[in-house]
């Protein structure tokens, strides 16, 4: 299969400014999100940036960046932008978060062996929680999926409820999966995808993945079973100072 991984790269960030830019370990963010996908399976990996010093800082190192508008609501619509004006068609494009230095490669070829199934639209990842912090933190979005392995709802909150069962003890009664946020995207579906309206689930849960599902596109899951580091804050960035890639 032929996939373009593509990696959404602002510079203006509300919690941390310049964030592809910051430097773990000797090497910026960027670089090692990028060295990381350069190790999948994927075709070619496309740097998508809105500012002229990260687009200078990818060229430096010898990666691939194309400059798209600074207005994009979501990485979702810059990848379409980007993969709009690149060079050369491609029937699959994944979007690999710029803000998860510690991906490992074997995520990305899961993403995209779910395009072997003929029949999917869009493909994400999930991850079984094992403790009951992660299953009630709101900041880590959990994903109900069907029999065949497929989205059936993302939310903030932990679903199913588990009737007349301690709060402590629901990861123990049930399987509940939190979502990663990597996407893999069919390239028709993803020009349909952008082109619909916010919708009232995602306003409510403030997911974009729920737009897709309200307006009746499948999401198909992989299961991982590593962790990401996202790194949304300086705080972060002092935390994984110490990991190694």
């Amino acid at each position: 299969m032929e996939i373009l991984g593509i990696i959404p790269a602002r510079y203006a960030s509300t919690r941390f400014p310049g964030k592809p830019l910051a430097i773990i370990n000797g090497k910026t963010m960027i670089q090692r999100v990028h060295e990381q996908a350069s190790k999948s399976s994927l075709t070619d990996v496309l740097i998508a940036t809105d500012d002229q010093r990260i687009m200078d800082h990818v060229l430096s190192f010898g990666g691939k960046a194309i400059m798209t508008a600074e207005h994009h609501q979501s990485g979702t619509d810059r990848c379409f932008e980007a993969y709009q004006l690149h060079d050369q068609p491609f029937e699959y494009i994944i979007n690999i978060q710029g803000d998860e230095p510690f991906i490992r490669p074997e995520q990305i070829d899961l993403v995209a062996s779910c395009f072997r199934n003929p029949q999917t639209q869009l493909a994400t990842l999930i991850k079984k929680i094992s403790t009951p912090e992660e299953l009630f933190n709101v900041n880590a979005p959990k994903v109900v999926i069907n029999k065949a392995g497929e989205a059936l709802y993302f939310s903030r909150q932990p679903i199913p409820y588990c009737r007349n069962v301690p709060n402590d003890i629901w990861h123990k009664q049930h399987t509940y999966y939190k979502h990663i946020g990597i996407y893999g995207y069919r390239a028709d579906i993803l020009e349909q995808i952008t082109q619909l309206p916010p919708s009232g689930l995602e306003l409510a849960e403030s997911l974009e993945q729920l737009r897709w599902l309200e307006n009746g596109f499948r999401i198909a899951t992989a299961t991982t079973e590593f962790e990401t580091i996202g790194i949304d804050t300086p705080e972060d960035l002092e935390r994984v100072e110490k990991s190694e890639i």
